[in-house]
């Protein structure tokens, strides 16, 4: 395979909104040790590149300062003492920074094998949020069979993610969502039931059913003591974002008698051989449900990769449902 010295991609101008992602030619990075070099396909889009735009979530020092934290392609080369992978194999990866181009290095331990018969569009897709969910909600939230999964968020790629992973692990899922439309696309997911926030008090409605066991929040904010009122005695709640912020009032005496657990994460910080741990898991326990279509992402628009600041209005707006993807490859 042919590797060209320059590269399209798309960089930061600045912090602020999406108007500050800018096209422009870059080298093409060089995988090193235990690294491999992927020419992408598609990136996926996610909240964490937004944040990075506004300048609130800043790239590991030895990461690429570009954004975009997952992809799919194909192995472009490889870095000294990697066997798995072979130049031209068909790769998703959990990139640490710089899928936002049509080249991108990654540990070749974040790299999985796109699952049988899925597009490289959907392929995309996968990384982010499989690793997201996978890690907080069965290795950091033991979610177990039979239990109430409160999800909120339940339209996002997050959300989408979740409803399926929980429901084919035999939970009973309760997701919220802004809108009727919303609303539906988690049912059709499987969620036993899907609440309106606009119009319903998720705590209320949990509450009458006994509360969750465990639930995922990216809010934050005033949800946060409200999580804690809607778990049931020894649930768990953890924390993977904070839509509207990080700080709350808690009343700490209902996780005393309640014996609640508060946790959370972020992904992007993590080890190699933390991230390694998951795709290991989720290369046994997912991806073949993948590859029979039993689960798969939900996709909702396809944005050329210089149009990346396009791409971010229509995540920021809100009205999207599943995942957002740039279309890398001419």
């Amino acid at each position: 395979m042919t590797i060209p010295k320059t590269m399209r991609a798309i960089r930061l101008d600045g912090h602020g909104g999406p108007e500050v992602l800018r096209p422009f030619e870059t080298e093409v990075p060089e995988p090193g040790p235990g690294q491999v070099l992927i020419r992408l396909a598609y990136a996926g889009v996610n909240r964490p590149d937004a944040l990075q735009r506004a300048g609130l979530y800043a790239p590991p020092p030895d990461a690429s300062p570009l954004p975009g934290l997952e992809g799919a392609g194909e192995i472009a080369a490889i870095g000294e003492g990697v066997t798995r992978w072979s130049v031209g194999d068909a790769v998703t990866a959990l990139l640490p920074g710089g899928g936002y181009a049509e080249y991108a290095v990654t540990d070749a331990a974040q790299a999985l094998p796109v699952p049988g018969g899925m597009d490289m569009a959907r392929a995309a897709a996968l990384c982010e949020t499989y690793f997201t969910v996978w890690s907080n909600v069965f290795m950091r939230g033991a979610l177990s069979e039979g239990e109430t999964f409160l999800v909120h968020g339940g339209s996002s790629g997050i959300g989408t993610t979740a409803i399926q992973l929980a429901v084919m692990n035999g939970a009973r899922v309760i997701a919220t969502a802004g809108s009727a439309g919303k609303c539906a696309a988690c049912t059709d997911l499987g969620a036993a039931r899907a609440i309106n926030y606009r119009e319903e008090d998720f705590v209320e409605i949990l509450k009458s059913e006994g509360g969750a066991d465990l639930i995922l929040d990216m809010v934050g904010g005033d949800y946060m003591q409200r999580n804690i009122s809607a778990l049931a005695m020894d649930g768990r709640l953890v924390q993977i974002a904070f839509l509207q912020g990080s700080k709350a009032k808690l009343d700490m005496m209902q996780v005393m008698t309640r014996r609640l657990t508060l946790t959370g994460s972020t992904l992007r910080p993590q080890s190699n051989a933390a991230k390694a741990a998951i795709a290991g898991a989720l290369e046994a326990e997912v991806w073949p449900h993948l590859a029979s279509g039993r689960i798969g992402p939900v996709m909702d628009s396809e944005f050329p990769l210089e149009q990346a600041a396009a791409a971010h209005e229509r995540l920021e707006g809100s009205t999207h449902i599943g995942k957002i993807v740039l279309k890398v490859a001419p």
